[in-house]
């Protein structure tokens, strides 16, 4: 202003002046209102929206570090973005509004956490929060990149209530199929980078609830809402009458159903007085099918099935009894896992695994049709699931049995790929989480088209929120357990990935996870491939004669992959959908640190481990970073050794392999 008034008084007092004194002045007059203009003006963002969900969340918590207040800043900045997309049909505010948008955002932090410079503390440019991803700036360019087909998968994913962990699951899943097929490029900064804007597009347009809604909030932008607050008053007031009426529908339905269950198995000319034990299951099995459209199959249904449990139908055996293979009335195939065990601890096991199994619904998991509970005379107590058939069978069997034919390279990606999946979802998409516990290639079934699937729930374990680790009975099967589990009882979903890690480096060498015997001591693959990746061998791993293989680095990518899993060191292993993300888009491996001394070491081992430096952290602040060696430099060998070898990396296997076999 004060710029703009000694202008005016030089126009004034001047103006006797010759024409061409007059003339610079009127131009220095519009050059300083059009600077006036750009420095004033405002940001077109409505902070306002985010203020009021912050004041009702979780977010608002103060005693965060500064890492994950940074990470709060740029999901609520995206979530305001998402609101002006929505209404402007804009993803990123004019250049020009930069600084007043800073401004306005630095003023909403400040009444929440005082004296944190988000820009400095954050390191995020002023420019930034006008640039984004591929120099994609409206909702046209970035429809005119999209296929329709995409577009349409994603508005069927997300165009519900996310408020739930499988709901939030799929969406957030086709998002991340959006992302790796179409915004590949590159992007400016990191606050609405490529990785963004799928969900600040989806919760403008796709989802009908939009960007503040709790639910939409809460999945595509990390809020965490106490259901607590006043504003929930009549909801709750909802919620309790719905209840009530809920558990007496349940209570009459179970005495119903008990009723029922008695009436039937009692004959017209002899009654018997039903166990407390068999009243106990039908009441545990009775409370899961009120929440699942699940199958009871009469125990003459499954005889007929299976042509009376002919042997020649086995399919599978365990510790838990025979899998017969199956075909129903209407001619679907399915599998039926019969228990042996059928004592009250048999009992409990059987009804945790149908419970576990019908909770969850998803691509890469087993899905159950239903189950049987009977009493004869003959057989005694039969606890049987029915489960869609697996026409591939196991991974176990395609690995290490019979068949001479060899799992390609594509088809052994799709199953690292969909197992990954799976087990994220059983993390974090699951509600309550669950913890698998016995992930093992005999375990990862696989169907038609070799989409994998992961079975055998009877020892999974909920994991209730909030929880950092379970204390546990050790259960699993040897080479595959975790360290932390097997030697304290420690059980967190990172022992899930130690043993997705095992079964994918089985997957990649096609070696056991027990090797061999060396000396009278065990050979673990997990230490023979880690002993090849530090020598700048990873390539070794693959196993020979494999088709259809891929780039070089890709193998190498999913090498590291499956040895950063399978570090024995909990910390260093990351989650199961961080792998997904590494495995699914086109982000680095995370840098291996150092294994400790090998429980089972010679001295060999030792002098090898104290000669080595270490290979840093798992990662910084600054993200991923590039797999690094224990001398700081990359564990690859250069373009001119690959092109001179016909079997790129594959010299002295021999050595590496110490003689291992199957």
């Amino acid at each position: 202003m004060s710029l703009l008034f000694l202008s005016l008084l030089l126009l004034l007092f001047l103006s006797p002046l010759s024409s061409s004194s007059s003339t610079t002045s009127r131009r220095l007059l519009q050059s300083t209102n059009t600077t006036t203009t750009a420095a004033a003006a405002s940001c077109p963002l409505n902070f306002t929206a985010l203020q009021q969900l912050v004041g009702v969340s979780n977010t608002r918590n103060t005693n965060l570090d500064t890492p994950t207040r940074c990470q709060y800043i740029k999901q609520g900045l995206r979530l305001v973005e998402s609101l002006y997309l929505q209404t402007s049909n804009n993803f990123l505010p004019p250049l020009t509004s930069a600084s007043s948008c800073w401004a306005d955002y630095q003023s909403l932090v400040d009444s929440f956490v005082s004296g944190f410079d988000v820009r400095t503390a954050c390191g995020f440019q002023t420019d930034w929060i006008s640039q984004g991803c591929m120099n994609i700036t409206t909702r046209a360019q970035f429809e005119a990149l999209v296929s329709p087909s995409a577009l349409s998968d994603v508005v069927s994913a997300c165009n519900q209530s996310l408020y739930n962990g499988a709901p939030c699951a799929s969406c957030t899943t086709s998002l991340s199929s959006l992302q790796a097929s179409y915004l590949t490029g590159g992007s400016t900064g990191n606050l609405s980078d490529c990785t963004a804007y799928p969900s600040i597009y989806a919760a403008a347009f796709a989802n009908r609830f939009g960007p503040t809604d709790h639910g939409t909030a809460q999945c595509l932008f990390g809020f965490n809402f106490d259901n607590s607050s006043g504003s929930n008053d009549n909801n709750q007031r909802n919620i309790v009458i719905w209840v009530v009426v809920i558990l007496f529908v349940v209570f009459l339905s179970l005495g119903f159903g008990g009723f029922c269950f008695i009436w039937r198995r009692s004959g017209k000319k002899k009654r018997k007085i039903i166990s407390g034990r068999e009243m106990s299951l039908a009441v545990e099995m009775e409370s899961i099918n009120q929440s699942t459209t699940l199958v009871t199959y009469t125990f003459d249904d499954i005889r007929q099935a299976t042509k009376n449990f002919n042997r020649d139908n086995i399919i599978g055996r365990g510790g838990y009894g025979n899998v017969y293979k199956g075909v129903l009335e209407d001619g679907s195939e399915v599998a039926m896992k019969r228990f042996k065990n059928c004592s009250e601890s048999g009992d409990a096991t059987f009804a945790h695994e149908v419970e576990v199994i019908a909770s969850v619904r998803h691509v890469n998991l087993v899905a159950l049709r239903g189950y049987c509970t009977a009493t004869t005379p003959l057989e005694g107590h039969q606890r049987i699931i029915v489960c869609d058939l697996m026409r591939n069978g196991s991974l176990h069997d395609h690995l290490f049995g019979m068949s001479e034919e060899k799992l390609s390279w594509p088809v052994r990606q799709k199953i690292a790929l969909g197992t990954a999946r799976g087990l994220a979802y059983l993390h974090y998409g699951a509600q309550p989480g669950i913890i698998h516990r016995d992930i093992k290639a005999s375990n990862i079934l696989l169907d038609e088209n070799f989409e994998s699937k992961v079975a055998d729930f009877g020892l999974a374990k909920f994991n209730p929120e909030g929880m950092t680790h379970l204390s546990t009975r050790v259960a699993g099967t040897m080479g595959y357990v975790a360290p932390e589990y097997a030697l304290y009882g420690q059980l967190t979903e990172r022992s899930d990935v130690y043993s997705f890690g095992v079964v994918f480096l089985e997957l990649l060498s096609g070696k056991k996870a027990l090797m061999a015997v060396n000396d009278g001591q065990p050979s673990l693959v997990t230490e023979w491939a880690w002993d090849l990746v530090r020598k700048g061998r990873a390539l070794d791993v693959i196993e020979d004669g494999m088709p259809d293989l891929g780039p070089p680095e890709v193998l190498e990518k999913y090498v590291l992959v499956a040895v950063l899993c399978s570090h024995p060191q909990l910390y260093a292993r990351p989650t199961m959908d961080q792998v997904v993300k590494i495995l699914d888009m086109d982000l680095p491996v995370p840098s291996i640190p150092e294994r400790p001394i090998p429980l089972i070491a010679n001295i060999d081992d030792i002098e090898k481990s104290m000669s080595s430096s270490g290979s840093g952290n798992l990662s910084t602040a600054a993200g991923y970073q590039p797999y690094t060696s224990e001398n700081g430099h990359p564990m690859r060998h250069s373009k001119e050794e690959r092109e001179t070898s016909d079997c790129p990396l594959r010299h002295n296997k021999e050595e590496g392999e110490n003689s291992a076999a199957h």
